[in-house]
């Protein structure tokens, strides 16, 4: 099983421990584009054409709500 494939189980399983970057990772491999934050803002929107944007603040440990946001982009792109 390759990292991703570990990566992707983690965030169907609602891992606790999951980091911005690990999100991030996944958000591009499925063609989204990070927009930086302005003002010195720690919040990152991501965009992809025909789909939601999806806002990640970005921080050691993510939040649930997090997750399970990125959890339904895995779900629909598979």
């Amino acid at each position: 099983m390759s990292k991703f494939d570990k990566l992707i189980k983690r965030i169907r399983n609602l891992s606790s421990d999951l980091r911005y970057e690990e999100l991030e990772k996944i958000l591009i491999e499925y063609g989204y584009v990070v927009d930086q934050p302005k003002s010195g803002s720690s919040h990152y929107t991501f965009r992809k054409k025909g789909h939601t944007p999806i806002t990640i603040k970005k921080d050691s440990k993510m939040k649930k709500f997090y997750v399970k946001m990125i959890k339904q982009v895995v779900e629909e792109e598979e």
